[in-house]
């Protein structure tokens, strides 16, 4: 990607943090999350695929949950170690947009998993006698390439939009990525276009999985008032319960994040809230389903007593 309409080539990226005594313990404290996200995404999906008993639509979407995570984490998390450890972490112009481009990718594609999750359990618990029928191998092929659509959609606007800008000499980027709002504060045009696309697109890729996820748990949490014995609703809750946890932390920090103007939100409190959806949401969601879900641990225990038996 050229950078014919910018008047650098590159940029500097700030980091976390600008105090040197700091930087070590929270290079090996990120690294250390990155070594649990890598494992634990990794390790789910190698999980799901060798144990034919979770081949089913929720595992499905676990698996692609578990590889949107994986990837995105992957995008950010090295060039963000590197900013401890060098005194200018520096890259390119086209490494900056493509690094923006494929973390957009993969946050879009997550929060429209997170709704396809939903309905899956909708489905699930409102409508168990056609669940079968109803999330075929067909369907959930369908939203999966729907999940990649809004993905690529959204960061080909947020991306093309950038592109389009024109930065000033002074190329320090404040954060420890090259995401949307601390570029568009070294830009020597007008980004009002790019805030519209910012509170347009994302609103729309936060809004509708949203509206998705509520409409799907209102419908469940109904369901689950009609069933009369204890045991019944407490399974049903138990189904949901790791979903609703991974959906509140993912989407609780993205819209603290880009739905507040930036006055309101200074660049140093934004690098703290973007750290959530970037590099703690993808650690806790695989440990969130390992923990509390029964099929995972049973599959984990088979996985290793015929590894012990071999």
């Amino acid at each position: 990607m050229a950078a014919e309409n910018s008047s650098v080539t590159e940029f500097i990226l700030a980091g976390l943090t600008n105090q040197p005594r700091l930087r070590m313990p929270l290079f090996f404290l990120f690294l250390g999350f990155y070594v649990v996200t890598v494992m634990g995404n990794l390790g789910l999906i190698t999980l799901i695929g060798l144990n034919s008993h979770l081949h089913t639509p929720m595992y499905f979407f676990l698996f692609n949950l578990s590889f949107i995570d994986f990837c995105y984490s992957t995008v950010i998390t090295p060039k963000m170690l590197m900013s401890f450890v060098s005194k200018k972490n520096i890259i390119t112009y086209a490494g900056c947009m493509t690094q923006l481009f494929f973390f957009l990718f993969f946050v879009v594609s997550e929060s429209f998993i997170l709704s396809a999750m939903a309905y899956d359990r909708y489905i699930a618990i409102c409508n168990p006698l056609v669940y079968t029928a109803t999330m075929s191998p067909q369907v959930c092929s369908l939203l999966l390439l729907g999940v990649y659509v809004m993905g690529f959609a959204g960061a080909m606007a947020h991306t093309t939009c950038m592109v389009r800008l024109t930065f000033c000499a002074n190329n320090l980027v404040d954060h420890y990525m090259c995401d949307i709002l601390p570029l568009l504060e070294r830009s020597c045009t007008s980004t009002y276009i790019n805030e519209l696309v910012v509170f347009v697109v994302v609103g729309i890729d936060i809004g509708v999985p949203t509206v998705t996820i509520f409409i799907s748990y209102a419908l469940i949490l109904t369901s689950i008032l009609h069933i009369r014995s204890t045991e019944g609703r407490s399974k049903a809750f138990s189904t949901c319960s790791s979903h609703i946890i991974a959906v509140s932390l993912f989407f609780g920090s993205g819209a603290f994040m880009y739905l507040k103007p930036s006055s309101l939100l200074p660049m140093n409190q934004g690098k703290v809230s973007s750290l959530f959806y970037t590099t703690v949401v993808p650690m806790l969601n695989p440990l969130i389903y390992s923990l509390r879900n029964k099929d995972i641990k049973v599959a984990l225990k088979k996985s290793l007593s015929k590894k012990t038996f071999s």
